[in-house]
C-alpha cells in the first residue's frame, strides 16, 4: 500500500473520533452527579478491558513477529502503568498529610494528567513515523522508476 493513497487516513478518522470522545465526555462528566460519572466509568473500565483482551488475541494471532511485538510493548506499557496507578502513587502520596482518599484522588488525578501528556507524545511520535514512512516510499518509488542498468 503506498502512502500517496492516504494509508493514515483512516487511522487519522479513528484518532479524530477517540479525541472527540475524550473530549466531550471529560467537558459533559464535570457537570453530571458523582452516581452518572461512576456509571459511565465503570463502562468505560469494561470498554478497557475488552480492547485489551482484543490486543492480547491480536499478539496471539499475529503472523508479523515485528507487529506481535509491537503490540506486546503496547500491552506491556499498560500493565505497568495501572501497577503505578493502584500500587506506586498510591503509596507514595500517604505521607502527604491528607486523608486517604484525598492522597488517592490527588494521585489518579497527577496519573490522569501523565496519560493526557502520554497521548500528546504518542501523537508526536506518530507524526514522526508517518512521515518517515512517506520519505521512505517516496526513495522506493523513485528507486523503482530509475532505469536499471544492465552489466554486460
Amino acid at each position: 500500500m503506498e502512502v500517496g493513497q492516504g494509508i493514515f487516513a483512516v487511522k487519522l478518522c479513528e484518532l479524530e473520533q477517540e479525541y472527540g470522545r475524550l473530549q466531550s465526555r471529560i467537558h459533559l462528566f464535570q457537570e453530571k452527579d458523582p452516581e452518572r460519572v461512576s456509571q459511565e466509568l465503570e463502562r468505560l473500565v469494561d470498554e478497557y478491558r475488552e480492547r485489551k483482551l482484543l490486543l492480547d488475541e491480536r499478539i496471539r494471532s499475529c503472523r508479523s513477529p515485528a507487529v506481535a511485538a509491537l503490540a506486546q510493548a503496547q500491552l506491556e506499557f499498560g500493565q505497568r502503568a495501572e501497577r503505578i496507578l493502584q500500587e506506586d502513587l498510591p503509596a507514595a502520596m500517604k505521607d502527604s498529610g491528607r486523608s486517604a482518599a484525598e492522597s488517592q484522588a490527588e494521585a489518579v488525578a497527577l496519573y490522569a494528567e501523565y496519560a493526557v501528556d502520554f497521548a500528546t507524545q504518542a501523537m508526536r511520535y506518530a507524526l514522526t513515523t508517518a512521515l518517515a514512512a512517506m520519505v521512505l516510499q517516496e526513495k522506493a518509488a523513485k528507486t523503482a522508476e530509475e532505469p536499471r542498468k544492465e552489466v554486460i
